[in-house]
């Protein structure tokens, strides 16, 4: 497999796990942080997969994005690009990375839903499988872009 193809397919596995639904018996909590957590850690590998086919005429020996996305990392294009889209408040990246934090903190990453009141819950409160939906897309338009451009060179 190419490393294009890999970081395809990892992206296509963590949408796989984000259109689940959970069902709703006893278990259907635990089965959406399951599949929460699962996709996340998909998009943390296709995040390294698709460091690693960015930089891949770098001949870099490591590829892992706590690395490359730091600030004294190799100046290349493709990693300034990503580490501007870090620092931006907001942005996929900077949620994927606040997430993939969490989630190898103790606490984890997916959240437990408290049960259902006759409250309205806000609707500016995304869930994670929805910041996670966000952040897939982010990745998939951005890699695009830094393909193309790589292609260009």
């Amino acid at each position: 497999m190419t490393p294009r193809g890999r970081t395809n397919q990892l992206l296509y596995q963590a949408e796989l796990l984000l259109a689940q639904t959970p069902g709703d018996d006893e278990h259907a909590s635990a089965r959406r942080m399951a599949q929460e957590e699962g996709a996340l850690a998909l998009l943390e590998l296709a995040l390294n997969a698709a460091l690693r086919e960015l930089t891949e005429h770098a001949l870099l020996a490591r590829h892992d994005w706590r690395e490359l996305l730091a600030d004294d990392s190799p100046p290349l294009a493709a990693l300034e690009h990503l580490r501007e889209l870090a620092r931006r408040d907001g942005s996929w990246l900077d949620v994927l990375l606040a997430r993939l934090e969490a989630l190898h903190a103790v606490e984890g990453a997916a959240r437990r839903q408290p049960p259902r009141s006759g409250l309205i819950v806000s609707a500016a409160q995304h869930s994670l499988a929805d910041e996670l939906g966000e952040a897939l897309a982010g990745l998939k338009a951005t890699l695009a872009t830094l393909r193309e451009t790589s292609e260009e060179w």
